[in-house]
């Protein structure tokens, strides 16, 4: 049996539709018909600047919904059919631009009935970053159980980037952590969606330069921030981040190599995939609590936008991201539509 995939060809090369086997699962996996994958940057990162990938042609694609097609030796708790989503990982076997793809059943969550397949796939690098950066002992370590009774009432924290896709998630988070106060930096026509998240405060970008953001996100907190979370990776985000934390504070960085600058403030990187194994442990955690909290609303996918021409429309929509020309919204291909 084979199938469509979309292969980026060789280090900086072109993507290209091809015919490739349907593995099948091994002990503790299950393959997943893929119905929806989601674009992230990383995809169009790897593909100019040649990172994270160690053989060739590959296979991308870290956001994966659709349906459980075979179950591996050893699986329990789910059948062929059952709908779910999950996060794919950089080795062509387990990612997300192509017809079938094989996930650990431990990291996999059943799609809640309240959201689509396309939504489903918005959610699960963007929520695995920031509850890596946020809640995990290898980010700032704020609830790395999931436990419902922690709660930081009356303090503030601050994102800068809240209409990313890890930004939106970082800003649920930090409300389901019951911060009182949380400021973020977006764009001014993002603010009411942003607000519907949790967001207290919306400091518009173009109103407020980053040389001058630090300052009034600390009047607006009018407390000691001790937490942050840099959803934009770049040393200007990361300075006003800095600036805006109290002596001693903490910031995650999606940029991994972000560093301290030496004046107490410790900077936490993020790797945000529940297949590394220094995360796996807290991925099993997450997928278990994940669905649950989609399902009552304390997690929301993002507003996506819907690709066509299945595989075949994910390169122009890697060239959209590039160019700067997608803001609040997750690009949404459907790989059961290829049709060449």
């Amino acid at each position: 049996m084979s199938q469509k995939v979309l292969f980026l060809e060789k280090a900086k090369g072109a993507f290209v539709v091809a015919n490739a086997p349907i593995l099948k699962p091994g002990p503790g996996q299950i393959s997943i018909k893929v119905i929806s994958a989601a674009l992230n940057p990383a995809d169009w990162k790897i593909q100019a600047f040649d990172v994270f990938i160690q053989k060739y042609p590959t296979i991308l694609g870290t956001d994966i919904a659709g349906d459980v097609e075979e179950i591996g030796e050893g699986v329990e708790n789910f059948a062929k059919g059952d709908k779910v989503f999950c996060q794919g990982y950089f080795v062509s076997e387990m990612a997300g631009f192509q017809q079938y793809t094989l996930i650990p059943a431990d990291i996999v969550g059943k799609i809640p009935s309240n959201i689509d397949y396309a939504q489903a796939a918005s959610i699960p690098l963007g929520f695995t970053t920031s509850a890596v950066g946020i809640m995990s002992a290898h980010g700032l370590a704020l609830n790395p159980s999931f436990d419902s009774n922690v709660s930081f009432s009356g303090k503030p924290v601050f994102v800068f980037g809240g209409s990313t896709s890890v930004g939106q998630s970082a800003i649920q988070i930090f409300r389901f952590l019951g911060f009182s106060t949380i400021i973020t930096y977006a764009s001014a026509r993002h603010t009411d969606f942003l607000k519907s998240l949790g967001a207290t405060h919306v400091i518009d970008r173009t109103e407020v330069s980053v040389d001058n953001l630090a300052e009034v996100v600390k009047k607006i907190a009018n407390a000691p921030i001790e937490n942050a979370f840099n959803a934009v990776a770049d040393d200007s985000s990361r300075t006003a981040c800095f600036d805006s934390l109290a002596e001693g504070g903490k910031l995650a960085d999606v940029d991994p190599q972000a560093k301290d600058r030496g004046d107490g403030k410790k900077v936490f990187t993020i790797f945000g995939s529940v297949h590394s194994p220094q995360n796996r442990e807290f991925g099993r955690i997450l997928w278990n609590n994940l669905p649950r909290m989609v399902q009552d609303g304390t997690i929301v996918p993002n507003r996506v936008e819907k690709l066509p021409n299945g595989l075949a429309g994910i390169d122009d929509g890697l060239k959209k991201m590039r160019a700067n020309q997608v803001s609040g919204v997750k690009l949404i291909a459907f790989p059961q539509e290829t049709v060449q």
